[in-house]
């Protein structure tokens, strides 16, 4: 093992046994790299590696922390890693998402407020007859956002977040805008937000399901 990621592996110990806790400080760099017997050198490089991923906060002046640890805080990385796929990788990221949104959509139904509903309208009605691509990207990333935020599941909304990104929603809109579909697809928006008004689970998560699945065909055919 490297020594770097031995480092690594015993921060992430220290972590996960509870030494150390969200929000602690750690030891000084001289002190934690004695009792870890490791190299300052090494430990520096973990510590880096470690707050790349949001494991740890580096404060400059202050020292260096344990994150929260939160959800939406370590899978940030996800949506970092999802703009980098290849094209016969993307159909793999959207088949994903058309398992867990449909879900997260279902389990939002009983949760999600009046007030939550007629937000969502109206970010429905904001985009116009006439909508750019920008306008599009960032409305779906909100509605399907607000969402699955009302799932009540931090760990579903971060998945989601890092599997659906601006930069691969942004390509499958821009080929729906070519194909004149942008009126179906706002439908289907439609039609999800009538299912959650009406309380009804299983129809909100079959028209999420085939919302997503006529991206996904899309995408299959131009692949």
């Amino acid at each position: 093992m490297a020594v770097t990621d031995e480092a690594i592996e015993k921060i992430k110990g220290m972590i996960v046994s509870g030494a150390l806790r969200p929000g602690d400080r750690l030891p000084k760099e001289s002190e934690l790299a004695a009792e870890l017997g490791l190299s300052r050198n090494s430990l520096r490089e973990a510590v880096r590696a470690l707050s790349l991923i949001r494991i740890l906060d580096v404060r400059q002046g202050d020292g260096t922390y344990v994150t929260s640890l939160d959800p939406q805080l370590l899978l940030e990385a996800l949506g970092f890693v999802v703009d980098f796929h290849r094209d016969d990788t993307a159909l793999e990221f959207l088949a994903v998402r058309r398992i867990l949104e449909p879900a997260a959509t279902a389990l939002a139904c009983p949760r999600i407020s009046d007030a939550e509903l007629d937000a969502l309208e109206a970010q429905l009605e904001e985009l116009g007859p006439d909508p750019s691509v920008d306008g599009l990207v960032a409305c779906d990333l909100r509605f399907h956002r607000g969402i699955v935020r009302a799932s009540g599941n931090g760990v579903l909304c971060a998945l989601l977040d890092g599997l659906s990104g601006p930069a691969g929603r942004a390509r499958v809109w821009r080929g729906l805008t070519r194909e004149d579909a942008v009126d179906r697809t706002l439908r289907e928006h439609r039609a999800i937000l009538d299912a959650l008004r009406d309380r009804d689970a299983e129809a909100a998560r079959s028209w999420a399901t085939v919302h997503i699945n006529s991206h996904e065909q899309w995408l299959r055919a131009t692949l």
